[in-house]
């Protein structure tokens, strides 16, 4: 019987993949007995919300680092709730992309900012864009609220300002925060979640 180079490399081959032979080190039996392990299985598990639209979808993000001081989590993996009744586990297009806005290099973890006349956006601190953001707010309000109309009634508004509230927050946060923007005489209010 005569055996060509071909046959022979797809003859170790199959045999190496069933797991008879350990032929030139071709072996199967541990990649396979690797590939039964779950990459979650030691990864701390939190719960968390959809960051993209209203529906409010559950997830589970899953993370790696046992909380030790010196320590960094890092995400490995994002999946949808099978426990939660608004997705029961799945995820849209987008949901399913949140892996990559969580570990992406690009991603702005700092307030930039860009003064008057400039080209560039800078790098600045939370407190002072906290501090600019309550100062553009106050300004505004000074300039453009408007106590009554043109027959006397009370009105209180600033039309000026328009607010919505984030895709994650429940409607609790979402209560306290039209609360806020009413009290300032926000007219245009809306918050994006409905979970």
């Amino acid at each position: 019987m005569q055996v060509s180079r071909r046959s022979f490399i797809k003859g170790v081959l199959i045999a190496s993949i069933i797991g008879e032979t350990d032929l030139f080190g071709l072996s199967m039996n541990k990649a396979m007995a690797e590939s039964r392990t779950l990459k979650i299985e030691k990864a701390k598990e939190t719960k968390s919300i959809c960051p993209f639209c209203a529906v409010g979808c559950s997830m589970i993000a899953y993370s790696t680092g046992d909380g030790s001081v010196n320590a960094r989590p890092s995400i490995m993996h994002i999946e949808g709730d099978p426990d939660s009744p608004i997705n029961q586990g799945r995820l849209c297009a987008k949901g399913s992309a949140t892996m990559q806005i969580t570990v992406n290099k690009n991603r702005v973890k700092t307030p930039l900012y860009r003064r008057k006349g400039s080209k560039e956006w800078e790098e600045v601190s939370w407190d002072f864009a906290l501090d600019k953001i309550a100062l553009l707010i106050k300004e505004e309000r000074d300039k453009n609220f408007i106590t009554k109309d043109s027959q006397g009634y009370t009105l209180n508004q600033l039309p000026t300002i328009a607010a919505v509230g984030g895709s994650p927050c429940a409607n609790e946060n979402n209560y306290l925060f039209v609360k806020a923007m009413r009290s300032l005489g926000l007219v245009y209010i809306d918050g994006q979640a409905r979970i």
